[in-house]
């Protein structure tokens, strides 16, 4: 027998979160730039995002009293992105303000064709049309990001319901939902911070769901547009050639990956962008910097602060190490071609989202953005309670990261033995964290092992 508070408990989520719209509202009515009515744009496109929240969870399926409920974090949400719409960064004054100018001056989409930033032709493409908006573009950069934040959530909904949590009952897909929502780093990343990983991040967990689903050539085709977004994803996009391997994704399907990155850039080239700008950008963004590492909680971290080491040497073995971490998963889709299950790819995507940034070189700490995303629908899947060690031992040294970067200043600095460790327990958490999916992974495998190719 349902229990009578239950009844209610919709209802009350509904109210509560109508209330935090409306808190919503009233900061954004107090921000600081702008004119009132750039202020009461800005609190619509808040308001309108929490609706697309909810439109899309009515799409996927969900009643009634289930829209209702999700009122609530979908309310904290857009509440504690507004607090944060008013904060400035030195990223956005030093590289997104000066893009932004650089296009309002030279008539927007006319102005593709200059040489200006250092991102990937997709974002230059929405930099280029919200010029054109007579909006504070600090606004415009995080309110894009927050329409992401949205569509990240959505997709982390797919992906652990794909992974078995549509059990009857299972809140599963709905967790997952509300906490990629309201997870730290997203919040941070996006809203305070105005920056654009949750962009590749949402693509990338939108693709892993469609490939899981047994729906290759889209699913690929997600992975360009990611790709197009931003060099990162290429973290996770070793996951496709396990599947192909492992006979879950077709060869032909492969071939949506450069006809979609090429529809995706070439309009740049008829707007006059040189293709070597087109094509080069990211080799540019390889050799931007130098340093072996970027208050990342890299493997480079247990390098004692101040000691000299060869760069060009450690970053070869990192990059090696890398590469054979991406080899040895190759291996093992070749090894389960026909017998891999969807909790062994989804393993196989951790470890990569943990393990390929933590041993390459020139790592930013935001670059653990896929990290925290799959390990939180890995935790939100279940059935395993040590699923959440990664996800929080993860989450927790990547917020820290970020906080170094932001506050300007080491987190807690170690000393041991005469050595100084700025970042070892961040990197310590983050390698815990590839420790236990390796763990994971080795379980899955073993599974898999017993059973009959299909």
């Amino acid at each position: 027998m349902e229990k009578p508070w239950k009844s209610y408990l919709p209802t009350a989520c509904a109210a509560l979160g109508i209330l935090l719209l409306g808190g919503t509202s009233f900061v954004c009515a107090g921000l600081e730039r702008g004119a009132p009515a750039n202020r009461v744009w800005v609190a619509a496109a808040m308001a309108a995002m929490a609706l697309l929240g909810l439109l899309l969870l009515r799409l996927e399926g969900c009643g009634g009293d289930t829209l209702l409920a999700m009122l609530l974090p979908l309310g904290s949400a857009m509440l504690v992105r507004a607090l944060c719409l008013d904060c400035v960064t030195d990223d956005f004054l030093d590289f997104l303000s000066p893009w932004y100018a650089y296009f309002k001056a030279n008539g927007g989409f006319a102005a593709m064709a200059g040489s200006v930033g250092d991102y990937n032709v997709p974002y230059l493409y929405f930099i280029a049309a919200a010029s054109y908006l007579n909006v504070p573009d600090l606004y415009l950069y995080k309110l894009f990001s927050i329409l992401w934040d949205v569509a990240l959530a959505w997709g982390c909904f797919r992906l652990v319901r794909s992974l078995g949590g549509e059990r009857q009952g299972s809140a599963a897909p709905l967790t997952a939902f509300a906490a990629a929502l309201l997870l730290p780093t997203v919040v941070v990343n996006g809203a305070y911070w105005a920056q654009c990983d949750v962009i590749y991040g949402a693509l990338a967990i939108h693709a892993a769901a469609l490939a899981l689903e047994g729906r290759g050539t889209p699913s690929v085709a997600l992975m360009a547009l990611a790709f197009s977004f931003k060099l990162q994803a290429i973290f996770v996009l070793p996951l496709w050639g396990v599947l192909w391997l492992a006979k879950r994704v077709r060869f032909r399907d492969l071939w949506a990956f450069p006809l979609a990155y090429l529809a995706v850039v070439l309009p740049a080239a008829a707007m006059g962008k040189p293709l070597k700008d087109i094509f080069g950008v990211y080799f540019h963004q390889l050799g931007e910097y130098p340093r072996l590492v970027l208050n990342a909680p890299t493997i480079y971290q247990f390098i004692p602060y101040g000691a000299e080491v060869d760069q060009n040497a450690a970053s070869a073995l990192g990059i090696a190490a890398a590469g054979a971490l991406v080899l040895a998963l190759l291996a093992l889709g070749w090894r389960l071609r026909g017998r891999m299950s969807r909790d062994t790819a989804m393993a196989a995507a951790v470890v990569l989202c943990i393990g390929v940034p933590f041993l390459l070189p020139r790592m930013h700490e935001r670059y653990f953005f896929l990290a925290d995303v799959f390990t939180l629908c890995w935790a939100c899947a279940g059935p395993r309670p040590r699923r959440v060690s990664p996800a929080v031992l993860a989450e927790g040294a990547s917020l820290a990261s970020y906080c170094v970067f932001l506050r300007l200043k080491y987190n807690c600095v170690l000393r041991l033995g005469g050595l100084t460790f700025v970042m070892g327990l961040e990197t310590l958490a983050m390698l815990a964290a590839l420790a236990f999916a390796l763990r994971e992974l080795a379980g899955a495998v073993k599974t898999d092992l017993r059973r009959r190719p299909v």
